[in-house]
C-alpha cells in the first residue's frame, strides 16, 4: 500500500512521521501520474494537488478506482467492502452491494 502526493519528499516525510502512517508516501512533484492516467487534481496556494481518490492495482493493472472520497472517515470500510466482494466463486462475477457487476471507472477530473 502506497500513498501518492505531489508534494515535495520533505513534507511528506514530516506527514508520515506526525501521522504515524503505516504506508510509504510517493512523490510525484512532476505530476507524472496526472498526466499518464489523467488523475483528478485541484490548485491550492499556487500548488497542483492530487485530489483523494483510491486505487486498487493487481499485477500492475488498475482494478477498481473509488472517486471522490467521501465521506472520507468511512472510506477505508468502503475499500474494505469492496476487496471482500472480489473473492467470488470461481466463474462468478463480483458485484457490488446493489448487485452490479463491478468495472473499473476512469476517475473524473
Amino acid at each position: 500500500m502506497y500513498g501518492l502526493s505531489s508534494q515535495p519528499r520533505e513534507y511528506q516525510r514530516e506527514l508520515a512521521e506526525r501521522l504515524r502512517l503505516p504506508f510509504a508516501i510517493l512523490s510525484d512533484t512532476g505530476l507524472a501520474l496526472h498526466e499518464a492516467l489523467d488523475l483528478p487534481t485541484f490548485t491550492a496556494g499556487g500548488r497542483t494537488l492530487y485530489r483523494r481518490l483510491t486505487m486498487i492495482v493487481n499485477r500492475g493493472a488498475i482494478e477498481h478506482v473509488f472517486y471522490p472520497v467521501f465521506p472520507p472517515d468511512q472510506h477505508a470500510g468502503e475499500v474494505i467492502d469492496w476487496l471482500r466482494l472480489q473473492d467470488p466463486p470461481q466463474g462468478e462475477t463480483a458485484h457490488d452491494r446493489e448487485g452490479h457487476p463491478l468495472s473499473v471507472p476512469r476517475p473524473p477530473r
